[in-house]
C-alpha cells in the first residue's frame, strides 16, 4: 500500500472531561483543542511531550465505559527519569518492573512482575504504569535500541511529503531570520534540525 496511514490520535473514555483535562494539564501535556458544540458533543485533545500521536476525550465521543482504555504505551528513553518526572507532576506511578512471563506487563495482579529494570536494561523490557482519574491505564516502556525498521529518525514516504516538510522549514526559517535580523548562512543545518524535530515531535528550533 503506497498511501500513508498515519495513526495520530486515540480516544479514551472518561466520565468527567473537565476533571480529565485538569489531570493531563497537570502532567504538562500539550492541550491541542477543546471544542464544545450545541448538541452536547465535546472533544478535548492532548499530546504527550515528544509524541507524534495524541489522545482525545470529551462528551458523546465514545460509548465505551470510562476507564476501560488499558495498556496505552508511552515509550521513553529512560524509565527512571520519566517516572520521576511524572511523579513530580502528580501522577501515581507504580514501581519500575520487568515481566518474568510474557504479557505480565498487562496483568497488574500477576506474579510475573519483578521489581526493578530488566537485566542489563534490555530494550523493550522495563515498564511502569499509572492511571488517570477514571482508571485508564498508561504503560511506560523503556526503549533504548529499536528493532530493525522501527526508528525515530525523520523519514518521508513520498516526494510530496518531503516537499511539504521543506516548505514548512522554509517558512519557519524565514521567521527565524526575521527574528535575528540577519541572513543565516548555515541554513542547511537549520533546515535539517527543523525537519527532524517536526517529524519526530520534539521541540522545534527558533
Amino acid at each position: 500500500m503506497s498511501t500513508d496511514l498515519k495513526f495520530e490520535a486515540v480516544v479514551i473514555p472518561v466520565a468527567d472531561a473537565d476533571r480529565s483535562k485538569e489531570f493531563y494539564t497537570g502532567l504538562g501535556w500539550r492541550l491541542d483543542a477543546d471544542f464544545a458544540f450545541d448538541n452536547g458533543f465535546r472533544v478535548v485533545q492532548f499530546t504527550p511531550p515528544g509524541s507524534p500521536a495524541s489522545l482525545q476525550f470529551g462528551a458523546s465521543i465514545t460509548t465505551a465505559e470510562p476507564g476501560t482504555a488499558q495498556g496505552l504505551y508511552l515509550v521513553v528513553d529512560d524509565i527512571e527519569a520519566a517516572r520521576s518526572e511524572l511523579l513530580a507532576a502528580g501522577a501515581k506511578v507504580g514501581e519500575v518492573f520487568h515481566p518474568s512471563a510474557p504479557g505480565a506487563q498487562f496483568e497488574p495482579a500477576a506474579d510475573g512482575r519483578v521489581t526493578g529494570t530488566a537485566d542489563d536494561r534490555t530494550s523493550y523490557s522495563s515498564f511502569a504504569t499509572f492511571a488517570d482519574p477514571d482508571g485508564n491505564t498508561w504503560l511506560l516502556q523503556e526503549v533504548t535500541t529499536r528493532l530493525p525498521g522501527r526508528v525515530s529518525e525523520a523519514t518521508y514516504g513520498s516526494v510530496a511529503d518531503l516537499e511539504e516538510a521543506l516548505r514548512h522549514a522554509a517558512a519557519a526559517h524565514g521567521e527565524h531570520e526575521a527574528r535575528t535580523g540577519q541572513a543565516d548562512e548555515n541554513w542547511p543545518a537549520w533546515y535539517a534540525a527543523y525537519m527532524l524535530a517536526e517529524r519526530t515531535g520534539s521541540e522545534l528550533p527558533q
